[in-house]
């Protein structure tokens, strides 16, 4: 019977092995059939190709519109991933330590770009900064991008900050520290993975934002996906698929970065 149990118990579990692996695959699939095409020699998006080369990268780097694309959506990605940070930081405090009237209508509001479709905020940021004649600048870019980054940032933070123990602050401000002393010194150190997590997925929200940043660009500013978005309107040439591969390995490598930041935070 203990047997028949046990082989019960291992054929469940290798199924549910089988059938992750397989709800894996069929999601990770549309990503190596984009991989594939950036390296076929033919002149259009075929699969599967009828030959390999590296010509379609070669043709990304010497393009300069591709090149300014991509930098823009650096700057503006890591110009989001610092002001979405700073300002979660002290929000965050606010949320789980403040203990005021409002405060989870407040959370709510923090939170609302979440829920509310990316539609409506790009035609609401849109109409502001036309009226203030602030289109197609850097600074109408990192400003809508924040309000859409923000409540990311701050859900890390907040999560980090109640798991955090309270009293070891409490007993550094008794030994005569500081109350701001102590936060930097005992508090921040321990929520620092938290802190970093909010970095790096304010960075990926960003950095694949694509309905706002139609609505902000300009044919002298655009990021890359927006320069994707306009290029699919014109050109089937696998370029699309070498940019869309790179999105994706960025993408995959700050995923990576903030599991490992994760792991060794659980570690501690």
């Amino acid at each position: 019977m203990l047997l028949s149990h046990g082989s019960l118990g291992w054929k469940l579990k290798s199924s549910l092995y089988v059938i992750t692996g397989v709800i894996a695959a069929f999601l990770a699939l549309p990503i190596f059939f984009i991989m594939a095409l950036s390296f076929g020699s033919s002149q259009w998006l075929v699969f599967p190709p009828p030959s390999w080369t590296l010509k379609w990268y070669e043709r990304f780097f010497d393009n300069p519109q591709w090149i300014e694309s991509a930098w823009t959506s650096l700057q503006v990605a890591s110009l989001t991933s610092i002001i979405a940070t700073l300002l979660a930081i002290p929000a965050s405090f606010a949320l789980v330590r403040g203990k005021f009237r409002g405060r989870d209508y407040l959370y709510t509001f923090f939170t609302l770009p979440m829920v509310v479709p990316v539609v409506i905020i790009a035609v609401a940021v849109y109409g502001t900064f036309l009226n203030l004649g602030l289109t197609g600048t850097l600074f109408a870019f990192v400003t809508s991008h924040v309000i859409i980054a923000l409540p990311f940032a701050i859900i890390s933070i907040i999560n980090s900050l109640r798991l955090f123990d309270k009293s070891i602050e409490d007993a550094a401000v008794i030994c005569g520290a500081h109350r701001i002393q102590a936060i930097l010194k005992v508090t921040f150190p321990v929520i620092k993975p938290g802190v970093i997590s909010a970095a790096l997925f304010s960075f990926l929200v960003s950095w694949d934002e694509v309905v706002i940043s139609v609505m902000m660009a300009s044919p002298n500013l655009q990021t890359l996906p927006v320069k994707m978005w306009s290029t699919l309107r014109q050109d089937l040439t696998p370029v699309i698929a070498v940019a869309s591969t790179l999105l994706i390995l960025l993408s995959l490598f700050i995923m990576i970065i903030a599991s490992f930041v994760r792991k060794q935070s659980n570690h501690r």
